[in-house]
């Protein structure tokens, strides 16, 4: 550590943040101190997980200085397997697989369930040729539906002179680095909406109506995975959200949380973060590792609720369309 260290008597960052710690070896080394860099889990002992996802716990006696560090880069590889498991988290009705992209058909609700995205490659973007673009349109309008690219970071470019839309942050967590609300669960979780909860989320808790109906069938698809409709009070709820437990195909298992949603009089008052926590918690059990949630850029409340839960940047997508 050779710039700005703290000492063990600052305090600690937010468990998972990324840092750099020194810490004094036992006797007998050929060297007195060494560095570990990676994910702080715990502070007593102080514990950090390193990238290739060894744990290193350091008494706090032996800690020498500490460093926060940046965000670490998020590999090309790992943008790709958590939209592979957002995808399944979200399929749709009907799916296609057409020169590496999946293609999502869902009776036009929701633009990710309607949208292709390109999952399949390994290499660097997908294919946008005017072939392979001619070939997924022509899918979708069998199902009269429009051509709807969805493009994540660095998996594919848009076409000249497409049209984009709709920039979309995606945040993950270690769940086992999240301090989630303490207390008794008033949060109902079951495996379908019910009338309520369809309500709710149709009117966005008492904002502006969707621009289209829900679509149940939407709604309750997962792909080899597990759902999970969260209802906090009664008989009116004043907060839902929906939970996808999916694994990636590099192993990681996700949940991810969507359609979190409060009731206008009673916002600002932590129910939303109680729903995403008991979800999560729900996720846990059903062996999730790491949770993630997509919002739209610009939609700040929403973006300041899951940072506060812990949630970092991981990448970001957008729509395209001719």
């Amino acid at each position: 550590m050779t710039t700005d260290p703290h000492s063990t008597d600052s305090a600690l960052p937010p468990l998972g943040r990324r840092v750099v710690v020194r810490y004094r070896l036992p006797e007998g080394y050929p060297q007195q101190f060494t560095d570990v860099i990676g994910e702080l889990t715990a502070t007593d002992p102080l514990t950090v997980r390193t990238a290739d996802g060894q744990v290193v716990s350091v008494a706090r006696d032996r800690v020498v200085a500490w460093k926060e560090l940046g965000a670490r880069p998020i590999r090309t590889s790992e943008i790709r397997a958590l939209e592979a498991a957002a995808a399944d988290g979200w399929p749709g009705t009907q799916r296609a697989w057409i020169d590496g992209w999946l293609l999502r058909a869902g009776d036009g609700y929701t633009g990710r369930a309607n949208s292709a995205v390109p999952l399949g490659g390994s290499d660097g973007p997908a294919l946008t040729s005017t072939e392979t673009v001619h070939k997924i349109g022509e899918w979708y309008t069998a199902r009269g539906l429009p051509l709807r690219l969805l493009l994540p970071d660095r998996l594919a470019l848009a076409p000249a002179g497409w049209r984009t839309w709709s920039e979309t942050q995606v945040l993950a967590v270690d769940t086992a680095t999240m301090v989630l609300p303490p207390g008794p669960s008033m949060v109902r979780i079951t495996a379908e909406p019910d009338g309520a909860w369809l309500s709710m989320h149709r009117h966005r808790g008492g904002d502006t109506e969707i621009g289209s109906t829900p679509t149940v069938q939407v709604l309750t698809a997962v792909r080899d995975g597990e759902l999970g409709f969260a209802t906090l009070g009664l008989p009116a709820p004043l907060a839902i959200g929906r939970a996808a437990v999916t694994t990636a195909p590099d192993g990681r298992r996700w949940v991810g949380l969507t359609c979190i949603t409060v009731a206008a009089e009673h916002r600002r008052h932590g129910l939303g973060a109680l729903v995403c926590a008991e979800l999560i918690r729900w996720g846990q059990a059903r062996g999730a590792t790491h949770a993630y949630v997509q919002v739209e850029a610009g939609n700040e409340p929403a973006l300041a609720l899951y940072r506060e839960l812990g949630f970092v940047d991981h990448h970001r997508y957008r729509y395209t369309a001719p």
